[in-house]
């Protein structure tokens, strides 16, 4: 299986490429950086090359050409402004929807935000990424040839992960380690039955694994 990862040097996506490939996926991330590349190998994945900021569908599309799955996991960082939330965390995410739905890539995850809504209301910048995130996964719930599933964790912390979480449609504001996170999201990826949710994630206290397989259904 090729897992296809954007926003391939973010702090979760690093993780969840050394949990994949350590699994025996064959794992690329997108990155527009070439320095972040011999990080990417070794964490076990394949660095490609891409600005999805300025990046066609069509190009996009051939990136994902081939792929099962593939993962939004990219944002603008906490230190920019509210221009590049809405061309990172909105337009980037749109984007890779289109542009995998083109290369008709089944499995699409979208590592959201507790709390986004396209209607946040609030002119701050962290408002603006809130209403960023919101548009970008009610756009994503319209690509119809796509088995997609938000995830939307808490705060993020980079303490080590307990394994230990609480995976809901909702459950309120908490904090989850980024390893948690990464944890559940190569979940998901073997859980396509979890496919047409939004879940929030928050540390808690069922095993990653089965937190999953109960909101599957399993």
């Amino acid at each position: 299986m090729r897992i296809v990862i954007a926003g391939g040097h973010g702090r979760i996506a690093l993780r969840l490429e050394r949990l994949l490939s350590a699994r025996g996926y064959e794992v690329a991330g997108i990155i527009r950086d070439p320095a972040q590349g011999d990080d990417l190998r070794a964490a076990g994945a394949e660095p490609v090359l891409c600005d999805l900021e300025s990046a066609s569908v069509e190009h996009v599309a051939g990136i994902l050409q081939g792929a099962q799955v593939a993962v939004f996991a990219a944002g603008a960082g906490p230190g920019s402004g509210a221009a590049r939330k809405d061309t990172v965390d909105r337009g980037a995410a749109v984007l890779f929807a289109d542009a995998a739905e083109r290369a008709r890539v089944p499995r699409f995850l979208m590592v959201s935000s507790i709390r986004a809504d396209a209607n946040h209301p609030g002119d701050d910048v962290f408002d603006v990424y809130l209403r960023a995130k919101g548009e970008a996964d009610d756009h994503l719930r319209t690509r119809l040839g796509l088995e997609w599933t938000v995830l939307r964790p808490g705060e993020l912390t980079d303490e080590e992960g307990t394994g230990l979480v609480r995976l809901e449609a909702a459950t309120g504001r908490g904090p989850v380690p980024r390893d948690d996170v990464a944890a559940v999201l190569a979940e998901l990826v073997e859980t396509p039955a979890t496919a047409g949710l939004t879940l929030e994630l928050v540390s808690g206290s069922k095993p990653v694994a089965v937190a999953v397989k109960d909101v599957a259904g399993n």
